[in-house]
């Protein structure tokens, strides 16, 4: 598949490693500019562009950022696009700022879909790149890590389930885009390395009525190692 992704960090970059060792054409952006990311280019095989180029992919555009960029993409583009999109963040207020819709009840990935103006696809945003990058097993290892994916498109949940299989993990179907609060940060499926059945028993666990509380303990765990939206340039 021709796959672009946005955002040259540890998940971003591990995805286009691996990615294309399993033999998809893969492109890697950030909003440095491509002249940045000649070493994630060779150390992964993926073809360093633009955002621009990156949102153009046919079959799958991965955007990890952090939330607070996700206005500054390339949104004519992404709305006319056909591909798959697939949101990868997580909402930090202490790197992000406050970002109203979603104190106020929507989930991290459905105030994407809102900027974007299109459909998107959570995946890939509660495992460590660590874990990412080491502990694909083959299919019916014992223990092996299950990823859940949520979003409100069927086939495009299944594209994406089918290559986290190819990665190496189990995935499951985690329901709607309005229900991807429940492996948001601080929640009980949160960067845990489950297998399949513990990662349906943790996000069957997650309560509502918890999430303003999960964030906060998330962002205060996370606020050492985050700049915040003030300082960032």
């Amino acid at each position: 598949m021709d796959i672009g992704i946005i955002g040259s960090g540890n998940i971003g970059s591990t995805l286009a490693k691996q990615l294309k060792v399993l033999g998809h054409q893969v492109s890697i952006a950030n909003s440095r500019g491509p002249t940045t990311l000649s070493t994630i280019a060779a150390e992964t095989g993926a073809t360093a562009v633009t955002v621009e180029q990156a949102a153009l992919a046919k079959d799958i555009v991965i955007i990890s950022i952090p939330q607070v960029a996700v206005p500054r993409l390339p949104l004519s583009i992404l709305r006319s696009s056909s591909a798959v999109i697939v949101d990868t963040g997580n909402y930090y207020p202490t790197r992000d700022g406050s970002i109203p819709a979603i104190d106020n009840g929507l989930a991290d990935s459905q105030w994407v879909a809102s900027v974007l103006g299109r459909p998107v696809i959570k995946a890939f945003n509660n495992i460590v790149a660590n874990s990412l990058a080491t502990r694909g097993t083959a299919a019916g290892s014992p223990g092996r890590i299950c990823l859940s994916v949520a979003g409100d498109d069927v086939r495009a949940k299944m594209m994406i389930q089918d290559l986290i299989r190819d990665l190496g993990f189990d995935a499951i179907d985690a329901g709607s885009l309005a229900d991807s609060w429940r492996q948001q940060p601080g929640t009980p499926a949160y960067c845990k390395d489950f297998d399949t059945k513990k990662l349906e028993m943790a996000l069957a666990q997650a309560s509502a009525g918890e999430i303003e509380s999960y964030r906060k303990t998330a962002d205060d765990q996370a606020a050492p190692y985050l700049v915040p939206a003030s300082k960032q340039s």
